[in-house]
């Protein structure tokens, strides 16, 4: 427990571990953190810390010797005993306030910046999405946990990418999400990733929230175009509400409000590129689906739960007919500070809204 700064009130803190080691003397130095992690992968921390005392060096300086802050060792955030964040010190800055001590931040990302950092350009002959997959991630050492089907390319090109990017938009084209936990590559559909269910409560766990369904981005169908190599001939699928049927919970679709309220609205996509009838049908329901998933988009504030992550389902009570329900939880930030001490900042997402 740490002593809120002007409040008097007791405040529960994370711990830190550096190398593999909890650092309470480091915990309590703690001023601000913040913890980020999206859809796209990459789980960034940043926090910041009380950097001098006189007593301790002959600069006044705590932390600038790198003896325990240092670039590439293992950080790691914990909260309850349960892992926030793990990951390795990218960068070092140091702040110089006018009028108070000087302070250090530690910026961290998780295994995935090790792919962001490399650029290539090359092919991959006579291979499947997944095998490309389970390639990049041997290339760093990381174990491949992929439930992807996808097709068999007979070259599929990386030009001028980093491998994270290459990655991000290859699962992209499947309606895939890409994210690393510990030592392993994940890549899977929404609709089979693991996740617990959490029940928030407003005026409970959940302590504030706000929502907004918006028709601006939502489509009656979508088509995708391509060229089919091997036959010659143009393809052309279409993706319409039922691609996102399965998602909605009894509620009403975007898509189906739309129609209602506004008449059909078709978009055509063909940036895609699709080479294969499987490949289009799969690309058209995956664009499909993204726009869809953001048809209700509520952001909220909610007590520190280290399942409360992205991929995670809640179920969101007392927001009445139209909002609450099931939400799919697309962004996460953890925040702590001495004045308001640890919570979560959350969006969640859902393609149906509630009937009245």
């Amino acid at each position: 427990m740490a002593e809120g700064s002007s409040t008097g009130l007791f405040w529960p803190r994370p711990s830190l571990h550096v190398d593999g080691q909890e650092r309470p003397v480091l915990a309590a130095a703690l001023l601000g953190l913040t913890i980020s992690e999206s859809v796209s992968g990459l789980f960034r921390c940043e926090a910041l810390f009380g950097n001098w005392n006189p007593a301790t060096s002959a600069d006044g300086f705590v932390y600038f010797d790198r003896q325990l802050l240092d670039f590439g060792k293992s950080f790691q955030v914990r909260f309850n005993d349960m892992p926030l964040f793990d990951g390795r010190i990218m960068a070092l800055e140091g702040r110089f306030p006018q009028g108070t001590p000087p302070h250090i931040v530690v910026l961290a990302e998780d295994r995935l910046q090790d792919l962001r950092m490399t650029r290539r350009t090359r092919s991959f002959a006579q291979m499947s999405d997944a095998d490309v997959f389970r390639q990049i991630a041997a290339d760093y050492g990381l174990s491949a946990q992929i439930d992807v089907t996808g097709s068999t390319h007979e070259a599929l090109t990386q030009v001028n990418q980093s491998d994270l990017a290459f990655l991000r938009e290859l699962a992209r084209g499947l309606g895939a999400e890409l994210w690393v936990d510990g030592n392993a590559l994940h890549v899977q559909p929404r609709t089979r990733r693991a996740a617990n269910t959490l029940e928030l409560t407003l005026g409970s766990r959940l302590r504030e929230f706000s929502v907004t369904a918006d028709l601006a981005g939502q489509r009656t169908s979508l088509l995708a175009h391509g060229w089919d190599v091997a036959a010659k001939s143009a393809l052309r699928a279409e993706a319409t509400g039922s691609a996102i049927s399965g998602e909605l919970h009894g509620d009403d679709s975007g898509a189906s409000i739309l129609s209602s309220a506004f008449g059909n609205r078709v978009e055509s996509i063909a940036h895609t590129l699709p080479l294969s009838s499987t490949e289009a049908s799969a690309h058209a329901e995956a664009m499909f689906r993204a726009g869809a998933r953001r048809f209700v988009v509520g952001r909220g504030v909610a007590e520190t739960d280290a399942q409360l992550r992205v991929g995670a389902q809640l179920d969101l009570k007392g927001l009445g007919a139209l909002f609450s329900g099931k939400y799919y939880v697309s962004q996460v930030r953890h925040v702590f500070d001495g004045m308001n001490g640890i919570r979560t900042e959350f969006t969640g997402e859902r393609p149906g809204i509630g009937r009245p």
